[in-house]
């Protein structure tokens, strides 16, 4: 009995041992994070980071040259395209658009995934581009159309089917909490119907 628990104690102990960090492994690490998500190379390096980090909490003379190793990987997969800032940050201006977010949303989620500036100005110009609007009417006109991409998913304002005026205040709140200015907020919650906003504002 006691073998056999002396055998399965040690089999715990390899299983939950931390693999070594060597730059092959470093690499695997990367290319399995970038086949699931989608990422700015800035990110990616916080990814590998913590991979370190996490090693380094067992044995903090592990791979010394994990940094070296992470700089040259990152611009490899830069060099090839497998990292590309701001094909990456165009992309996620679209989605996060889709999806009911505010330009300055769509800006600090960027911001905070490491893209540079520059990229994400790129980007959210590609997005104004993309439908149909010159600079000078951006970003509200692009705001507009998020704010209605919000609250029909929210179903709030116009799309509500029950007390829309009772839920005014909550309705504007959660489009102000999006970034979405209150000129915006309003027109959106306040208008009489989805019909009007459609041909009023293009939603």
């Amino acid at each position: 009995m006691n073998t056999r628990n002396n055998d399965s104690k040690r089999a715990r102990a390899r299983k939950s041992a931390p693999k070594p960090i060597t730059e092959s492994r470093l690499r695997n690490i990367a290319l399995h994070y970038l086949e699931r998500y989608a990422t700015a190379s800035a990110n990616l390096r916080r990814v590998l980071i913590r991979r370190v980090v996490k090693a380094r909490l067992e044995d903090p003379a592990a791979a010394p040259e994990a940094e070296a190793w992470i700089d040259t990987l990152l611009a490899r997969f830069e060099s090839a395209g497998v990292l590309d800032d701001a094909v990456y940050a165009r992309a996620q201006a679209q989605t996060l658009h889709r999806r009911g977010v505010s330009a300055k949303g769509v800006r600090h989620r960027l911001s905070a995934k490491g893209v540079a500036a520059a990229d994400i100005d790129g980007a959210l110009e590609a997005l104004r581009e993309s439908l149909g609007e010159g600079s000078d009417d951006a970003p509200d006109n692009a705001d507009m159309l998020a704010a209605c991409n919000y609250a029909r998913r929210r179903r709030l304002g116009p799309w509500r089917r029950t007390d829309r005026a009772g839920n005014r205040d909550r309705d504007l709140a959660a489009l102000g909490r999006q970034g979405f200015s209150f000129h915006i907020a309003s027109t959106v919650i306040d208008s009489p119907d989805v019909e009007s906003l459609e041909t009023r504002e293009g939603c």
